[in-house]
């Protein structure tokens, strides 16, 4: 059974034909506002249509980032899109007649990786992502966990610092705020402003007046020892989030995905080594993997798609 994936962004909407193996038969990606919901909604209605071309869609599933009802039908919360107590599955079911799934962005991009990517041979994992923010999806016995009001896989605000850095959920010291992209630049900075071996960051800054990720990466893989030293930084906090989710939920498998994870073992190696510092038990406690995400860009539209296939069949 093929299913439309459909990932809403900022600054985009993505949209693939899905078939049941995860593979992509058709995709489309176009540029949105996310100040206007109507706008949004008329996109992915259009989108579905341009797709569902030559070929049998029956279900859709819709990724968004924010806090989606159990139901998997209301967004009731999204921090980077106007949406307020949004039905949108009723709202899209009405246009297009057909099974709505909404689900969380990083539940899909999970879901995917656990379906068709780095966690298909285990049945629990928790996938870390590692944008502009930190995302999260966890699966337990095969199945994605969603918590009793939807909202479950927040990790991106485990607090890992009480009373540390501010953090647009309303709290203080979020891992978000320590193990995300935005983080990293941070630290990079911090270690410019100290010269030492900040110094060939301080020179990409002064030359381009800020740094940015692409800076920064550009050094970590040229082996610069300040971009490292920021990486490890940035490891050192994941890994001690990773221990404290360990505890409570016993994975088989971390999963590390975003832009920063392109750094492979450079980034997961201080993950390690921090995780099995804060690790409880050490010693006795059976030690997950970690793994790069193997999707990528194509996670969320794979995950809606397949986590709506499902909708559709026990319908």
């Amino acid at each position: 059974m093929r299913a439309i994936g459909i990932d809403i962004g900022g600054t985009k909407i993505a949209g693939a034909v899905v078939d049941e193996l995860g593979n992509i038969l058709a995709q489309d990606r176009r540029p949105t506002s996310a100040s206007d919901p109507q706008v949004i909604e008329d996109t992915v209605v259009d989108m579905v249509r341009t797709l569902e071309l030559g070929h049998d869609i029956q279900t859709v599933g819709v990724a968004a980032a924010g806090f989606i009802d159990a139901a998997q039908s209301v967004v009731y919360y999204a921090p980077n899109i106007n949406w307020r107590h949004e039905p949108f599955r009723e709202k899209l079911e009405a246009r297009l007649n057909k099974h709505i799934l909404i689900e969380n962005d990083a539940n899909a991009a999970g879901w995917a990786e656990f379906r068709f990517g780095a966690g298909r041979l285990v049945s629990d994992m928790v996938t870390l992502t590692i944008g502009t923010g930190v995302g999260g999806a966890i699966v337990s016995g095969d199945r994605l966990f969603r918590g009793g009001f939807g909202a479950a896989g927040e990790i991106g605000h485990l607090r890992v610092v009480p009373g540390g850095l501010p953090c647009g959920c309303g709290a203080h010291g979020c891992i978000e705020q320590y193990g995300s992209g935005r983080a990293l630049q941070r630290m990079a900075n911090e270690l410019a402003d100290a010269g030492g071996i900040g110094q060939a960051l301080a020179a990409r800054r002064a030359r381009h007046g800020t740094l940015d990720g692409v800076d920064i990466a550009e050094l970590i893989q040229a082996g610069d020892p300040g971009a490292l030293a920021a990486l490890r930084q940035l490891g050192g906090w994941i890994g001690q989030a990773a221990a404290s989710l360990a505890a409570v939920l016993d994975p088989q498998m971390f999963v590390i995905g975003g832009g920063v994870a392109q750094s492979g073992d450079l980034l997961l190696d201080p993950i390690r080594l921090a995780f099995l510092e804060a690790l409880p038990a050490r010693g006795y406690h059976p030690e997950p993997e970690f793994r790069i995400a193997e999707l990528v860009n194509d996670a969320g539209v794979v995950g809606a798609a397949d986590l709506a296939r499902g909708l559709a069949e026990v319908h």
